[in-house]
């Protein structure tokens, strides 16, 4: 790991806990902070390597945890996880098929940026819609949706349009997002309305509790 990240005090606090990343901090606190999730609700993470979220996850729900990546994620203990793209219908159908309740969708993906801010910024709305879109499709009534955005000129977009499906949609920023940072979660209570019914295209290869080798 480079100079940049051995400098980062909150990197190497998350290493020295056993936590996959320093990301696991900002969902810790957005936990503390707002109550979207109870101990035995059904979660989705999306974008959800290299699984710092789904640690943070498990130690806050004994309910069913499935994590989802366009890149492998490392096994967890008691967590579902499997490799495939969330925008695509037959992702979403393989959750219906696994989780009969989802109750918390949680996404902290963002695009690869390629250092033009607005270019950069509408790539990231463009992948909270495909969030949205997909909490949506899966949310039971009642259900909460946790995102990661970033303020710019398009972020009251996409605001808006979550305030369009929730009841009550607030934001937050983090202490352990970097300085000068624009990143700032929605946080997006009470679902309005319920899940659809999706037909499944396809089977994806998955990674159950009961096939991860876990012990």
């Amino acid at each position: 790991m480079g100079s940049q990240w051995g400098r980062d005090k909150v990197y190497q606090k998350a290493m020295k806990q056993g936590y996959r990343s320093r990301a696991s901090f900002k969902l810790k606190e957005i936990l503390e902070k707002n109550l979207v999730l109870r101990p035995h609700d059904n979660v989705v993470d999306l974008g959800a390597a290299p699984g710092s979220w789904l640690q943070i996850l498990k130690e806050n729900t004994s309910g069913m945890i499935v994590g989802i990546d366009l890149n492998p994620i490392q096994p967890l203990e008691g967590v579902t996880t499997f490799t495939g793209d969330f925008s695509k219908p037959r992702t979403v159908a393989r959750v219906l098929e696994l989780l009969p309740v989802v109750n918390l969708v949680v996404c902290d993906a963002s695009p690869k940026l390629s250092g033009h801010k607005s270019y950069d910024q509408a790539r990231s709305i463009d992948l909270n819609k495909m969030a949205l879109d997909f909490a949506i499709q899966v949310l039971c009534p009642g259900g909460n949706l946790v995102m990661k955005s970033f303020q710019g000129e398009d972020f009251p977009w996409i605001y808006r349009k979550v305030k369009e499906e929730f009841f009550r949609v607030t934001t937050h920023k983090t202490h352990s997002s970097r300085k000068g940072s624009t990143e700032i979660y929605i946080i997006a209570r009470n679902f309005i309305a319920g899940r659809e019914d999706l037909f499944d295209e396809e089977s994806e290869e998955v990674i159950t509790p009961e096939n991860n080798g876990s012990s």
